[in-house]
């Protein structure tokens, strides 16, 4: 039975209805626009951006409102109000998204995404497998997915060295609430913890779990680095997230609106490619100048080869999950991938 959203008066849901962001969202001259990050984050930068673009080529005519994690719930209760039209647009990360939409949960798998960035970025911004197989899964959630971007390698913090899954046994590592992703680090062998974001930083400090995982931007800004001695690098997943739409509020834009919103996502393939890069080495900076600076190592390929090996398991633990439109989905994005890397 295909999983749907049900709108129900949860006291977020009730906070929007009385901010009256249920009016008329075809119509709206303002456009809301829901983070799950904080200010000064990838999210944050790329919805002042699209925020810049779509008021000036629109010439006033629309203004976007930008609302930063917290300010109106969770992810998986911000993706029900886009669902409802309470929001117009939010982002919505794989491990989230995967609870409705089980295939994009593809991204979530380890070591899939080439290493090439251009390639990365061609795969995320204009995928057929994404935008074309996919939009009757987003569709049937009353979701237009506009774009998806990358935010940064994901980097393991720890509270010990972790160069070998031996390393880590026993090992609390904090994850977002997705069964892959429990998958996943079962296969690398630690013991995953699945924990809220806003909990991450006290979690650590107090012991209940031993690391974390997240791109380096988020580390410095949540201040993870303070709580941890060492930050690894072992290449297995870009952290993605999707800016999706209200369906409903897509279809019923006028022509001139449509494409409003259509370029304005398009230019910002480039720019938020761009500035993704830009904040996380900036952020790395900073931590490396702080007093608290973490112990940083780079798995060699050696080192990571038994993490690739692992991840075997995560493939065959999403086509087991996803069943055969899953299946469908990783070996036609796998096709996209090498046929990319091949015209590199």
């Amino acid at each position: 039975m295909k999983r749907t959203l049900r709108w129900s008066l949860s006291a977020v849901s009730a906070a929007a209805l009385s901010l009256g962001m249920l009016a008329g969202p075809a119509a709206a001259a303002e456009w809301k626009f829901a983070l799950e990050e904080v200010d000064g984050s990838v999210q944050d930068a790329y919805a002042e951006e699209f925020k810049k673009r779509i008021e000036k080529k629109s010439g006033g005519d629309v203004t976007v409102t930008i609302y930063p994690y917290g300010s109106l719930g969770t992810s998986t209760q911000l993706t029900e109000l886009v669902a409802n039209g309470a929001l117009q647009f939010a982002n919505a990360s794989p491990g989230h998204l995967g609870k409705l939409i089980p295939p994009i949960q593809v991204f979530s798998i380890p070591y899939l995404l080439p290493e090439n960035d251009e390639c990365t970025k061609r795969i995320l911004g204009s995928s057929e497998v994404l935008y074309e197989s996919l939009s009757d899964e987003f569709a049937s959630q009353n979701l237009k997915l506009l774009t998806m971007y990358p935010e940064g390698e994901m980097v393991w913090t720890a509270n010990k060295k972790i160069t070998s899954p031996e390393d880590f046994e026993n090992f609390k590592m904090r994850v977002m609430t997705s069964p892959l992703l429990v998958s996943a680090y079962e296969a690398f062998g630690a013991n995953p913890t699945p924990m809220p974001y806003s909990e991450v930083y006290s979690g650590l400090q107090l012991g209940q779990i031993d690391g974390q995982v997240n791109p380096i931007f988020a580390i410095q800004e949540m201040k993870f680095y303070e709580v941890q001695e060492y930050m690894i690098w072992a290449g297995q997943q870009e952290f993605t997230t999707t800016v999706v739409a209200n369906a409903d509020f897509y279809n019923g834009l006028s022509e001139e609106r449509k494409q409003l919103v259509d370029s304005t996502v398009k230019e910002m393939v480039d720019v938020i490619f761009k500035i993704q890069n830009e904040y996380n080495q900036e952020r790395l900076e900073k931590i490396k100048n702080s007093d608290q600076a973490p112990k940083m190592i780079h798995l060699t390929d050696e080192q990571r080869e038994p993490f690739r090996k692992a991840a075997q398991q995560v493939e065959e633990k999403f086509v087991e999950m996803t069943g055969k439109p899953g299946k469908q989905v990783l070996n036609a994005l796998k096709k996209e991938i090498a046929a990319c890397e091949q015209s590199m």
